[in-house]
């Protein structure tokens, strides 16, 4: 193979396994949400879980991946930086296009979970001696069902009272076949684009002459926030700010609660003390937008200005470093 295309071919690949993740993830949420629906479970439920679940497969799947292949900086920075990357990119632009107003029902229940899961993660690597294992991963997943558990109950209770169904009761009800065929094969598509993505950032990295890490917070978590982005943008352009924000803070909860969580529970990984200073700086960032939202309600187009300002800042420290 000539140079030039060896050295190309990762990248081509590494792009090629985003878009597969990305239609695999569309699949699957298509055909599993047919399955619920032709099982009678409620649409509101269904989007709480079956959707928000499969719009995180991605970084489920890379995470896991990297995992299992040994990269661990990879499974703990995808997530980190996808996190990151959630709060000052997704929310920044999309609060420079419309100022964000907060709805008061996340105060109650998403923002306490945000923030303890931002304080979780450092928290139990520190407990662990910088290993998340299989007792951590446990703790994890515990919260998270927590989590779920509010948000169902949340949900039932507003729709008990007379609140209107939500967006996903647009959910589309396939044949049986078909329902099953997204499902088993959006699922298996979401593996495969997993492992190509690991494979070629990793091959990128040794390329660059870079650490796995800084492939993991940068690229890895763009690639796979691509779903949260395109699906925030587009509500923030439509003027739907609560959905912008909520897809964000619902999405970081899910990723280290949910996809470390599981991460661990398949294959324990040690933790950099780079990685632990990555989670300290989500856990600062996390609280500002929390005490932005707080004191105003709302995210301001001055806010969101300086939500990017901060990434390009912490984009050139990672690289620095």
């Amino acid at each position: 193979m000539p140079p030039i295309v060896s050295t190309i071919l990762p990248y081509v690949l590494l792009i090629f396994g985003f878009f597969i993740l990305i239609k695999g993830a569309d699949f699957f949420v298509e055909g599993s949400s047919s399955i619920a629906k032709k099982m009678r479970i409620p649409d509101i439920i269904v989007g709480l879980t079956i959707v928000a679940m499969g719009t995180s497969s991605p970084e489920l799947a890379v995470s896991v991946s990297a995992a299992l292949g040994g990269s661990s900086d990879i499974a703990i920075g995808n997530v980190v930086g996808s996190n990151i990357l959630n709060i000052l990119i997704i929310l920044g632009i999309s609060a420079v296009i419309v100022p964000m107003t907060v709805d008061k029902s996340m105060f109650k229940r998403d923002f306490p979970v945000l923030l303890v899961s931002a304080v979780l993660l450092p928290a139990l690597c520190l407990i662990f001696g910088n290993h998340i294992g299989r007792i951590a991963a446990l703790i994890l997943l515990i919260v998270f069902a927590f989590y779920i558990f509010l948000a169902v109950k949340a949900a039932l209770d507003f729709r008990k009272n007379g609140g209107a169904e939500t967006e996903e009761g647009s959910i589309k009800v396939l044949p049986w076949w078909k329902s099953i065929l997204f499902t088993i094969g959006g699922a298996v598509v979401i593996v495969i684009g997993g492992n190509i993505s690991v494979d070629n950032a990793t091959i990128i990295a040794q390329q660059l002459g870079i650490s796995e890490a800084i492939i993991g917070l940068t690229v890895v978590a763009l690639g796979t926030s691509l779903p949260e982005l395109v699906t925030s943008l587009v509500a923030a352009k439509k003027g739907n700010s609560d959905i912008a924000l909520g897809n964000a803070v619902g999405s970081n909860i899910f990723n280290v609660l949910l996809i470390l969580g599981t991460t661990a529970m398949i294959k324990p990984f040690d933790v950099t003390i780079e990685s632990l200073i990555d989670q300290v700086i989500l856990l600062v960032i996390s609280i500002m937008l929390f005490i932005m939202c707080l004191t105003g309600t709302k995210l301001t187009r001055w806010e969101g200005a300086a939500f990017l300002a901060m990434y390009v800042g912490y984009a050139v420290y990672i690289f620095v470093r």
